[in-house]
């Protein structure tokens, strides 16, 4: 199926039976099953997609997340989507409390949102780029990890079966569709 751009800056690809579309905007405004939330192993909301999912969905998303760790990197759990437009968040954890990352991390936790997702019976996930806030990864690279991971996913599984990659900014958004573009569907 052909890559398709629409005019409010989207993209999405058929990979298998399943949909992959790249959107620039805010993942906490997303709606879907579940939104990944870029997490630490002791599940605190701080900054960046964390703090921005705590603010619009409330608190109590992370006292739940809190109340369930710590968590190993490359881990991840769900919680309540609160106030979210989102039912459920998966927190994971790309990082431990010296708050950098790498590859192996960003591709653990990409793998486990997508196997909690799966397991959960859940069809559409939102995904931000994973480790490239407070983790400092780049974003061309974390993109082309996580859409390797989602590929090598939807190939062999039926959920989710419709995947958001969530870029904040033209940049990450850029980054995603990079990644997508040349994924054979």
């Amino acid at each position: 199926m052909p890559i398709v751009f629409f005019s409010r800056g989207t993209m999405e690809r058929s990979i298998g039976a399943a949909i992959i579309i790249v959107e620039q905007g805010d993942i906490t405004r997303v709606p879907a099953d579940a939104v990944v939330n870029a997490a630490n192993t002791h599940l605190w909301m701080g900054g960046g997609v964390a703090g921005a999912i705590k603010r619009a969905g409330g608190e109590e998303i992370e006292r739940e997340a809190m109340g369930r760790g710590p968590i190993q990197v490359g881990e991840a759990i769900a919680t309540t989507g609160g106030r979210l437009p989102a039912r459920y968040v998966i927190h994971a954890a790309t990082m431990g409390q010296d708050l950098s990352t790498n590859a192996g991390a960003i591709r653990l936790a990409t793998r486990a949102s997508l196997r909690l997702a799966e397991t959960m019976g859940l069809a559409t996930i939102a995904l931000p780029l994973l480790g490239t806030g407070v983790g400092g990864f780049s974003q061309d690279e974390a993109a082309a990890l996580i859409t390797e991971e989602i590929v090598g996913h939807v190939r062999r599984a039926l959920r989710p079966s419709r995947v958001i990659l969530v870029g904040f900014d033209a940049g990450a958004a850029r980054a995603f569709e990079c990644a997508v573009e040349p994924v054979e569907g």
